[in-house]
């Protein structure tokens, strides 16, 4: 498949949104999911896209953006959040897999934002190692109430934003590929009513949509 050997940022951005679509209108191609595809990438892999988001069992991200074996190199956590693991994850993406384009993808009812948004008005904690998530998820709530972003579809959204500058702020691999041009980082909300994913916020890419530097 032609299309997936070596595309520009926008051309890997482009060919995520297409697949959104495609699944949005209810018309999936399932492309690259038949025994010829799995026998093709067996020796090796290449794929177009690191994808970084979130566990939710809602979202998963070669059906919402009609994608198949091979095309995505998916990351996710609870809330997305980036610890040491998930940074190391995306560098060998970027780095090792040379992939063009990382999506951080955020959701419409995300758990972990819910939770963190209720710690912070509330003064109440989970417990365990999802107080750890929560408290990771906090900043992103913070910044969107200073912001006076407080609807529901707003604080995940920042928190997209949040991540996106985290990953380049603690990242120098995936930094200076940006940098250079070789790879955008983006921010895509998924609503779970409607299927759509929509761009919040995007690193890399000048307005003419080729990859900057």
């Amino acid at each position: 498949m032609t299309e997936l050997r070596t595309p520009t940022p926008r051309a890997a951005l482009d060919l995520l949104l297409a697949g959104n679509r495609r699944f949005v209108a209810g018309t999936p191609e399932h492309p690259a999911q038949d025994d010829a595809r799995r026998a093709e990438i067996a020796p090796s892999q290449r794929p177009f896209a690191v994808l970084f988001g979130c566990s939710d069992s809602r979202v998963a991200a070669e059906i919402v953006f009609d994608r198949g074996l091979g095309d995505l190199f998916v990351v996710r956590t609870a809330g997305h959040v980036a610890g040491a693991e998930v940074l190391g994850s995306i560098e060998y993406g970027v780095g090792l897999l040379d992939c063009p384009l990382v999506v951080v993808l955020g959701h419409e009812s995300c758990g972990a934002v819910g939770a963190a948004r209720a710690a912070v008005e509330d003064g109440v904690l989970p417990t365990g190692y999802v107080r750890d998530v929560v408290e990771r998820v906090t900043p992103s709530v913070l910044a969107a109430r200073a912001a006076g972003r407080v609807e529901p579809e707003e604080i995940p959204a920042e928190h997209v934003r949040t991540t996106v500058d985290l990953l380049l702020d603690r990242s120098r691999v995936l930094a200076e590929r940006v940098g250079a041009g070789r790879t955008a980082v983006v921010g895509l909300y998924y609503h779970l009513t409607d299927g759509n994913a929509r761009l919040v916020t995007a690193r890399g890419l000048d307005m003419e949509g080729s990859a900057t530097s």
